[in-house]
């Protein structure tokens, strides 16, 4: 499932769009992506908008058109937006296509666990202005961690970073990079990290976020041959940092990829605070 660095990198891939006008719109408005979405009023409200602007936040995209539509998309595990010549043609999986007059924007998705959502409305949406404070925004901040990991004290490590509600973008092999370049066992309970495990693990979750923009979102190269990431896929892999051989063990329910040896599993504390 694309993270931070790669929603941002496919979001770009619409960037041409800006200051373009819509002039028509091709959808296949009976598929799962539409879920909850009056896909009639996107026909209706979005040829003649113009592109205005595009963020993105963790897994979440947002695109501006003209005063009052927002059109929001999530790639789900297998979505990717594509910029084609306006004379493109769409496949069964291009599920959402706008026409400009000098290209063609692509979503597509053959697994349709992706969403497209839209609102007209002056101000954004409630789904994208309640989202949590970025990983890399002011608010994310140590104390904001240390409560979380309070707050779910018996969930492991691996797990804990995988929820959106805390950690917006952080997925798979973000969790791993994040848990092997911190020393942290992805088994570990959260209530059993100290404060010095706290901040190592704070400052991994903004390095790992920031790096991936910088290299992935860029132009989709990979990171490091020192980050975990280019040894966790491959049986036999050995850790960049020792050489000892990694583990790959379902922890929380996902794959998870770790060193036995640089990651040692913290003893159990009574409490975060004492």
């Amino acid at each position: 499932m694309p993270e931070l660095a790669e929603v941002l990198y496919f979001s770009r891939r619409w960037r041409p769009g800006l200051g373009e006008k819509i002039v028509r719109v091709h959808l296949h408005s009976a598929k799962r992506v539409f879920r909850g979405t009056a896909t009639h009023k996107l026909q209706k409200k979005l040829p003649g908008a113009t592109m205005i602007s595009c963020e993105t936040h963790g897994k979440q995209m947002l695109f501006r058109f003209g005063r009052k539509g927002w059109l929001g998309i999530h790639l789900g595990m297998t979505g990717k937006l594509l910029t084609e010549s306006p004379e493109h043609s769409p496949g069964k999986h291009d599920h959402l296509v706008l026409y400009t007059r000098r290209r063609a924007l692509v979503f597509q998705d053959p697994r349709l666990f992706g969403r497209v959502r839209f609102t007209c409305s002056s101000q954004s949406p409630p789904w994208w202005s309640t989202l949590p404070p970025g990983i890399l925004s002011r608010d994310f901040s140590l104390c904001r961690l240390a409560a979380v990991c309070r707050r779910r004290g018996h969930t492991p490590l691996k797990a804990l970073l995988l929820l959106q509600e805390f950690f917006p973008g952080i997925g798979n092999w973000m969790a791993d990079e994040i848990l092997w370049q911190a020393r942290l066992d992805p088994r570990t309970r959260a209530g059993a990290v100290d404060r010095t495990g706290l901040m190592e693990m704070h400052r991994k979750i903004r390095k790992v976020s920031r790096e991936s923009i910088r290299i992935i979102g860029r132009d989709w190269s990979d990171p490091p041959r020192s980050w975990l990431f280019l040894h966790r896929w491959s049986d036999g892999g050995k850790c960049p940092r020792c050489q000892q051989g990694l583990l790959r063990r379902p922890v929380g329910g996902r794959t998870t990829c770790w060193c036995p040896s640089c990651q040692k599993p913290a003893l159990p504390r009574r409490s975060l605070s004492s």
